[in-house]
């Protein structure tokens, strides 16, 4: 491949709601461009990008693929996004890399949830974007409702770039606005000429004093908004009929921003302070995605910010203060890798078998060091048990988990010091249901997902006295342990507690330790349920022994007959966890938000709103009506809610729901005897 210099790349984040066509629309580009010889089909199985198995298996993209285009001596780097709202991960490290979001949109479907969601993303990051309409080929496509609902929603600075030729099954071609001059379609033109008039002065007077306006003029005017991500262009076609495909790339090299304008912040990690990185600087990149390869080992995906890179070459990784070697460094055509020497500042280019460097890390030349902010991914909201589906692979399968995560990070995975189980976190059950597809394929281990136990307490609401005495006869030395101790219960939240008020020997003041030890490990194993007992006080205050078969064995024993027949008998309780939840979702999506929490037994603290058709509800939740609320609030809010929850207190549970947990804890521990 030829040597492009940062003026003469694009990089083009494919992004929007899936079944949009998006990996079509790339297929088309390579054709077009010759980078491909045939028209490569996602449904037939005949796709470049897509080409994992869970990809043909599902007929959808499920990782961020990197795809090169040469067009009119451009390097165009396209970076095709996943749609399903589960692999958001892979969307923002497209994001992080692009210099531009190209949106695509179905013709006849219109906006639609990811779109909304995504543009709402690139806009916090004031990334640059344009549009794509698809699909104009089908039935019930309307572009001009299209374009209507885009800048009502999005503002007038959306402008079409290009008019369709017919309609649905009639569409053939495309017109380009800024060369056409039919007056038919000098509205649309009218358009496009004054938001790029508001980037130059003398335009605008021109224009409103109907002056002939230098075309030079407006492209480099509209380049201007478009780059400042102000001016939002749309473009139109059908990937499938492979029409106005080359109209597309032919803009996107006259009007996608360069890198070479790109000015990127970061921290200077001896000094802490920020430092900015152009183009011309020494060299600085960040790896935006890592792809786990069990025979290949990693391929670290990175944006060049600044500088050249090149092979058999070796940087600091400012984020450890480390270095990591590079030996050979190439670019991708989906699978396919493509050697380079040397790639320079705006390119995309993949290195493998770095040995520490991970998504999110920055390398640099040593001197002038440079930490980039890490991508910003979002908490994930399902969670689940997770162990391995054959016995003795338990290792095997947490340890592919963990290479996963350098793909995917996205996923947690954590030991639950309470339950002892295992707990892993994904996006939705769309995304755990393809890690565990991925990980069978990469590392022939099976993962088995589950429900989480819920890590209830146990506490008593009444005070008492009671007698523990262990013994035991049987040859030699016995065993002999007496204890008389008082149970209370104490407010919620403040611990147990062991005291002794032992008068006059009747215990050993050497077996008074051995009380107290026991008393931890029985209050630890629980008594109704197998959960931990709190909120208790315990005071010794009476006992006995034997000066010849006491030991501290038969004392831990006297107190753990003693703790677990009085907790039994005063009035003991199940406690469980709740959380704050704060649910996020647009205001119309409230009534049934609310509705469905009540239905959790949440107790609503408050509601309001926090943006623009944004609102917010808190709420206390038990935890155990928690599972699967991801997929839930998606069903509600067709995938436009999201929450994030917080550990509030523990507190009693219903006595019916109580009971159910006490009868299974029952019957597993009879089964089990």
């Amino acid at each position: 491949m030829k040597d492009y210099q940062s003026a003469d790349i694009r990089n083009v984040a494919v992004v929007g709601h899936g079944k949009t066509g998006k990996t079509s629309l790339l297929e088309a580009c390579l054709y077009n461009a010759g980078a491909n010889k045939r028209l490569g089909k996602v449904d037939d199985g005949t796709s470049t990008l897509d080409f994992e198995a869970e990809e043909s298996k599902r007929k959808m993209s499920i990782n961020a693929t990197l795809a090169i285009t040469e067009w009119n001596n451009t390097k165009i780097n396209f970076i095709d996004t996943p749609g399903y709202p589960d692999l958001v991960g892979e969307v923002l490290g497209g994001l992080a890399a692009a210099d531009i979001a190209l949106l695509i949109i179905a013709a006849p479907n219109g906006i639609e949830v990811e779109t909304e969601k995504i543009w709402a993303t690139a806009e916090e990051l004031k990334k640059p974007r344009a549009f794509f309409i698809n699909k104009l080929d089908r039935e019930h496509a309307d572009f001009n409702k299209v374009i209507n609902d885009l800048r009502a929603k999005y503002g007038p600075n959306v402008v079409p770039m290009q008019i369709p030729v017919g309609s649905e099954a009639s569409f053939k071609d495309v017109i380009d606005l800024l060369t056409s001059t039919d007056d038919s379609v000098e509205e649309a033109k009218g358009w496009l000429i004054e938001a790029a008039a508001e980037f130059n002065d003398e335009l605008m007077e021109k224009y409103f004093e109907g002056e002939e306006l230098d075309p030079k003029a407006v492209q480099d005017a509209l380049n201007l908004g478009i780059a400042s991500a102000q001016i939002f262009p749309v473009f139109c076609g059908s990937a499938a009929q492979n029409i106005a495909i080359k109209n597309l790339l032919d803009g996107i090299v006259a009007h996608f921003p360069s890198p070479i304008r790109t000015k990127k912040s970061g921290t200077n990690p001896k000094t802490d302070e920020p430092v900015w990185r152009k183009s011309a600087d020494p060299f600085s990149a960040q790896i935006f995605k890592t792809m786990v390869d069990p025979f290949v080992g990693r391929l670290s995906y990175m944006r060049i910010f600044s500088g050249d890179m090149k092979a058999d070459s070796t940087y600091m990784l400012a984020n450890s203060n480390g270095s990591e070697r590079v030996g050979s460094l190439f670019t991708m055509q989906g699978k396919k890798q493509i050697t380079e020497t040397i790639a320079h500042a705006g390119d995309i280019v993949v290195v493998a078998k770095l040995a520490a460097a991970k998504t999110g890390d920055t390398l640099c030349d040593p001197k002038s060091p440079i930490v980039y902010e890490k991508i910003s991914y979002p908490e994930p909201m399902l969670t689940m048990s997770v162990s391995s589906a054959k016995k003795g692979e338990e290792d095997k399968v947490f340890s592919s988990i963990v290479k996963q995560q350098d793909e995917d990070p996205t996923i947690t995975l954590r030991k639950d010091p309470e339950t002892k189980e295992t707990i892993i976190a994904g996006i939705g059950e769309v995304h755990l249901d393809i890690l565990s597809e991925k990980i069978q394929r990469k590392f022939g281990v099976q993962m088995k997902l589950g429900e989480p136990r819920i890590a209830f307490r146990e506490t008593i609401r009444k005070a008492l006295k009671v007698e523990g005495k262990h013994k035991k006869q049987s040859g030699g030395h016995g065993q002999y342990g007496h204890v008389w101790i008082e149970i209370s219960p104490k407010n919620p939240g403040e611990g147990n507690e062991f005291v002794e008020t032992i008068f006059g020997g009747s215990v050993p003041r050497q077996y008074i330790p051995a009380v107290e030890k026991g008393t931890q490990e029985t209050l630890a194993q629980g008594v109704i349920a197998g959960y931990p007992v709190v909120d208790m006080k315990v005071n010794l205050f009476d006992g006995s022994y034997h000066p010849v078969d006491s030991s501290e064995a038969a004392f831990k024993m006297a107190t753990s007959i003693a703790l677990k027949k009085g907790i039994l008998q005063a009035s003991p309780i199940l406690l469980e966890p709740i959380e704050e939840i704060t649910v996020h979702a647009p205001e119309s999506y409230m009534g049934d938000i609310m509705g469905r929490l009540n239905s959790k037994r949440a107790k609503i603290l408050g509601m309001g709103s926090i943006g623009k058709n944004v609102s917010e509800i808190k709420a206390l939740i038990p935890m155990s009506e928690l599972y699967k609320y991801a997929t839930d609030l998606r069903s509600l809010t067709q995938g436009r809610g999201s929450y994030s929850l917080k550990f509030a207190h523990y507190e009693p549970m219903p006595e019916k729901l109580a009971e159910k947990i006490i009868e299974e804890h029952k019957k597993a521990s009879e089964d089990k005897d």
